[in-house]
């Protein structure tokens, strides 16, 4: 039973647990990961289409009062509404955590209330003040894809250099609303995954030479030393103020050693001894102390990166001692000294129980009032098009009468409110793929064959590579013999599967 603030009471039984997944979801978190909880955990499935009632119903029919896992961009809305129909239910993350995996317009919002340093950023929902924008802006700039909690392994980030660029790149992409950040020159990012509000893993993501992308799919490196304090302390910052159980921060470092966040999620690729840490934590946390809490020391992933990640992928229940006395050492002699809590203990997430942000304010994708009176997305891409047909025939700066200007900034926003009204929370459809069309589609990529085909939905499984292609592309390089020039071709086959929908 819980206690007036959400935690159980040390008297009481513990809490019953469910499990929360989606069909065609990768699951972060598995039973596994709860090694050692004394009771029964429940499973809960969502199956998307009309099945937000049932979910509810099967929730209050297994008496589940601590719901865990990540909650896709596609699901969000959804989901809030559901939260609010099983109020007695603890979602970990809350929803509010969750606030940033939607989009990367959350995320802004986000860093703006807590004043934590970003890119200067620029937000667009009406076309003509996007266009207005663009024709005045100074180049380069960044163009993202809102939607979604990561820049799936750079497919979905650009670099533009001029007016000309960012009307071509939008007419294309169709992205909406217009997500504008300004470049910043940069050596390198770094990774900080958090426990508990504790660094647990961080490290450096590296260009290759002459190029701006980070991501190892586009070539990037990792290396996991002498990451700075001063980034650990923009992750923690970050973590706290989104009072999240787990979270991960990736944060740009530029040539004068200037910090500012890209992405904060509570949904990132972590390796399974990571989330078998998060599970530990979660148990001590629901049982009020009654399981022990993972002792996690800092800078752990300057030792453990030394190992391949391809063994790093497969081991599980990695603990350390606490004894003041415990002095580990290498084989090579080398004593690691970094083992006290002292500096990032872990701590204890606060119970919160009012919306931070509330779907009828913040979920302006759905809600923006204007988008419906011109006729939705279609019209405004086709605006967009024309523009850009326009702005390739003509001298850049001769001025275009019906230019296309860059509408709406995060900062000067305030009539958005009062076109935004109540949403109407359309549950998400569900992704139709058979493993057949699975494999016609990936075959379909220059480059892969239909037997590489199977053997990448051998490898991730059919919802592992619907997640990939959808959220972490990345992820498929995992399968033997997929490589960057792979990769591409199967991005630009997906995107191209994505426009014929």
């Amino acid at each position: 039973m819980l206690s007036a603030n959400g935690a159980p009471s040390v008297n009481g039984k513990l809490p019953t647990i469910g499990m929360l997944y989606l069909d065609h979801v990768l699951r972060f978190f598995d039973k596994s990961n709860f090694k050692g909880w004394p009771n029964k955990i429940e499973t809960v499935v969502y199956h998307w289409g009309n099945d937000k009632q049932r979910f509810i119903e099967e929730v209050k029919s297994k008496n589940i009062d601590v719901l865990i896992g990540n909650i896709p961009a596609t699901a969000y809305e959804c989901f809030r509404d559901i939260a609010r129909e099983l109020p007695h239910v603890q979602f970990i993350p809350s929803m509010d955590t969750q606030f940033s995996n939607k989009s990367k317009e959350n995320v802004t919002h986000f860093c703006e209330k807590y004043r934590l340093p970003i890119p200067k950023t620029h937000i667009f929902y009406e076309k003509d003040e996007a266009r207005t924008f663009l024709r005045a802006a100074t180049y380069p700039k960044i163009i993202k894809r809102s939607y979604g909690p990561s820049n799936y392994g750079g497919y979905y980030v650009h670099k533009v250099d001029s007016e000309a660029e960012a009307l071509e790149l939008l007419a294309e992409k169709r992205y909406y609303p217009v997500y504008l950040q300004d470049f910043v020159p940069m050596k390198a990012d770094i990774r900080v995954m958090l426990i508990g509000h504790k660094p647990v893993c961080a490290f450096w993501r590296r260009p290759p030479e002459g190029e701006w992308l980070t991501n190892t799919s586009q070539g990037g490196s990792m290396d996991y030393m002498n990451v700075p304090e001063e980034a650990l302390e923009v992750a923690v910052r970050a973590s706290k103020a989104a009072n999240a159980e787990y979270w991960a921060c990736d944060i740009a470092v530029s040539h004068d050693d200037e910090y500012r966040i890209l992405e904060c999620a509570t949904a990132f690729a972590a390796f399974p001894y990571i989330r078998d840490w998060i599970g530990q934590y979660l148990m001590w946390k629901l049982s009020a102390g009654r399981m022990p809490c993972p002792h996690i020391p800092m800078y752990n992933w300057e030792e453990l990166g030394k190992i391949s990640s391809s063994v790093l992928r497969t081991m599980r229940n990695i603990t350390f001692a606490q004894s003041h006395d415990t002095r580990p050492m290498t084989d090579t002699c080398e004593t690691f000294h970094q083992m006290t809590p002292e500096g990032y203990p872990i701590l204890d997430t606060r119970d919160r129980h009012q919306e931070e942000w509330p779907s009828e304010i913040w979920n302006r994708q759905d809600n923006y009032a204007s988008l419906v009176a011109r006729g939705g997305i279609d019209a405004v891409v086709a605006e967009l098009m024309a523009s850009a047909r326009l702005l390739s025939q003509q001298a850049v700066d001769t001025g275009i009468e019906e230019a296309y200007a860059p509408v709406h900034q995060v900062h000067q926003n305030v009539e958005l409110k009062k076109k935004i009204s109540k949403p109407e929370i359309q549950e998400p459809v569900k992704p139709q793929f058979s493993e057949s069309l699975m494999v016609d589609l990936l075959a379909g990529a220059r480059g892969v064959s239909k037997n590489l085909a199977k053997l990448i939905i051998e490898t991730l499984g059919l919802a592992g590579v619907l997640d990939a292609l959808q959220n972490n592309p990345e992820k498929l390089t995992e399968v033997k013999n997929i490589k960057a020039k792979r990769l591409s071709n199967i991005m630009e086959c997906w995107e191209t599967h994505l426009k014929a929908c």
